[in-house]
């Protein structure tokens, strides 16, 4: 024979369903017996056994009743309004709604049931009995109607993060995209003048810039190792150098310690493809990359014309600011950059922190 299981949330809807109902017509009833014993001087251990009996019965059959009735109304207005709505307009009408279901259901049960017991109805028994279950619904609602809001709350949040973070990784696409344009360009030009004076180094160029589409292309995880990224940097390099000038005086220097220190793609690239775009002057282009202190720092400089083209690059270039935008996505607080005019060049550093 099969055996069955009852989940939490199975329990927890018996619960409320049925047995949460008497417990709270019990404490409603307890508290009214209270009252009345405190102010008549009555003693509910002296009346007839039948009598407690039938207002508890009556209690419980009100309670079942009330709290289905209290549970429909809640269903009603999360049906009518939004749940993220949270406002005090919405809360207001919820306890006017409560408020008038408390009097039609008291008077149209416990007002004539008591009316008809013990005594007869008195005005403290009026007062009781449009008092006490009006106080206690009040504490229900309150404690079901935080749960329901806080989830509520919980949720939106939890949207608006998501959307946040949607419209991030879809900045963080555009930001890197707009690389890509100006590298197709030099490198297919790199190459067309290539065919007309070395085929076969033009045959080279192409398989560097096979291996660099590749990894921009298809290699784009979330993060890679920083030795990837290095690889990737020198076959740009090199690429760049086919199409420079004889003169060009550049110095390399990659610390053998960077590998497996994870950065997100194409970071460095910008600063190392503006160095090629704006060298002039003395033709000199310097890229270093090193560990220090666990954090990866990456600096680039160059020489440029003298005197400087009005039309040269400024620190404030939109491929700088496209990098600075990412560096803000990516590493927030978690990194320095500074790019600016030198006394011989342009100088760009940027570090990574992970301590």
């Amino acid at each position: 024979m099969p055996l069955t299981t009852t989940t939490p949330e199975k329990k927890n809807s018996l619960f409320w369903k049925w047995l949460f109902p008497p417990l709270y017509g019990l404490v409603v009833y307890a508290t009214i017996r209270l009252l009345l014993d405190t102010v008549t001087g009555m003693r509910f251990w002296r009346r007839p056994l039948h009598l407690t009996i039938e207002d508890l019965t009556a209690c419980f059959v009100f309670s079942y009743l009330f709290v289905a009735a209290f549970r429909w109304l809640l269903r009603w207005f999360d049906r009518k309004w939004p749940a993220d709505d949270l406002s005090y307009q919405r809360v207001l009408r919820e306890l006017f709604y409560v408020l008038l279901l408390n009097l039609v259901f008291q008077n149209a049960f416990l007002t004539p049931y008591a009316a008809f017991t013990d005594d007869g109805m008195q005005w403290y028994d009026l007062v009781d009995v449009n008092t006490i279950p009006l106080l206690y619904s009040l504490i229900y609602y309150g404690i079901v109607r935080s749960n329901t809001f806080l989830k509520a709350y919980i949720a939106g949040k939890i949207q608006l993060q998501q959307i946040t973070t949607d419209k991030l990784q879809t900045e963080l696409k555009f930001l890197k995209a707009q690389y890509h344009p100006h590298f197709l360009f030099n490198a297919l030009n790199t190459i067309y003048f290539q065919m007309d004076e070395d085929v076969a180094a033009a045959k080279r160029s192409v398989e560097k810039f096979s291996e660099l589409l590749r990894y921009q292309l298809y290699d784009q995880q979330q993060t890679v190792p920083v030795s990837q990224e290095i690889h990737y940097l020198d076959n740009f390099i090199r690429l760049q150098q086919t199409r420079s000038s004889e003169k060009l005086l550049l110095e390399t220097e990659f610390d053998p310690r960077l590998d497996t220190q994870q950065v997100y793609p194409l970071l460095f690239l910008p600063l190392v493809e503006n160095a090629f775009k704006y060298v002039g002057g003395e033709y000199h282009i310097g890229i270093s990359a090193e560990l220090n202190n666990g954090n990866i720092e990456f600096r680039v400089t160059n020489s440029i014309p003298t005197p400087i083209p009005e039309n040269s690059r400024s620190d404030k270039g939109i491929g700088l600011e496209n990098l600075r935008r990412r560096l803000e996505l990516l590493y927030p607080n978690k990194h320095t950059f500074t790019a600016g005019k030198t006394q011989n060049g342009f100088s760009a550093a940027l570090t990574l922190q992970y301590s």
